[in-house]
């Protein structure tokens, strides 16, 4: 997609009428039937590929930014939407306690479910076990400065990151790669908005709720279903409330067919 249909008119004003992320967001959630996708994932798991939810989800959105919704892989830099080379995904992952950190799994929109699942274990374990990486020993630089010189520190670093879109050494406006993935349910929550970090420049923060029976009505029938909650927040200087449609309809097909995912897509060389 070229620079010249990324800023069209609308995008423009819209680059100028909202900030980041005040008053810029964009709320949506959908219902998602997952109990042939379980089956399936619990198949997988036998024959020795363990995958979850996540593994597949992560998936579904890194191709959906590729070939369906390109302007969610973008950022506004300096009153212009500029477009990422990559899908790079960025994953919530719960350390010990309460404490978050992430895992960044770069062209994402390259793999299939083995690539993803092996890199994700190496990476998880890594993280989990007390090494620290990059973002949080900046968090941890951070919280040592005293208040208000912090808020000072963060707001200069904004500024020149997210605002400019200029590097501080390896802080870039891209660090957290092109979307936020979480999964809610596993701390037990059904369904989750989330918010768009002011610290990244990311459109789309995506949540997984909670896997729960539910009676939905199936070719006129009543019958129980295993469903999950999808929610996302979506950068509204970027896009519009209609690209979290289209990208979450591309979800729904995407599930009924999980198989597609064990190969690596046309486009990944």
């Amino acid at each position: 997609m070229s620079q010249k249909n990324l800023n069209n008119e609308w995008r423009k004003v819209a680059s100028a009428m909202y900030t980041k992320p005040v008053d810029s967001k964009v709320l949506g959630s959908v219902e998602i039937d997952v109990t042939d996708l379980e089956k399936y994932i619990s198949e997988k798991r036998k024959q020795g590929l363990k995958i979850t939810p996540t593994h597949i989800f992560t998936l579904i959105f890194a191709r959906g930014l590729k070939t369906e919704v390109p302007e969610l892989n973008s950022y506004v830099r300096r009153g212009k939407i500029v477009a990422k080379d990559t899908v790079d995904a960025m994953i919530s992952v719960l350390l010990q306690g309460e404490e978050m950190s992430s895992v960044k799994v770069p062209s994402a929109e390259k793999m299939n479910l083995e690539d993803i699942a092996k890199y994700l274990q190496a990476n998880i374990q890594e993280t989990r076990s007390g090494k620290e990486n990059k973002a949080m020993r900046k968090k941890g630089m951070l919280a040592k400065i005293p208040w208000p010189f912090r808020r000072m520190v963060y707001k200069i670093i904004k500024l020149i990151t997210i605002n400019w879109g200029l590097s501080i050494g390896d802080i870039s406006a891209s660090n957290y790669g092109s979307f936020v993935i979480a999964n809610i349910g596993t701390i037990g929550l059904d369904v989750g908005y989330p918010a768009l970090f002011p610290s990244s420049n990311v459109a789309i923060v995506i949540t997984l709720g909670s896997i729960r029976k539910k009676a939905l009505v199936i070719n006129d029938e009543i019958v129980i279903r295993r469903v999950m909650t999808l929610g996302a927040a979506l950068d509204h200087r970027v896009v519009d409330a209609s690209h979290g449609g289209k990208l979450f309809r591309y979800t729904r097909q995407m599930v009924k067919r999980p198989e597609l995912l064990e190969k690596r897509p046309d486009n990944s060389k």
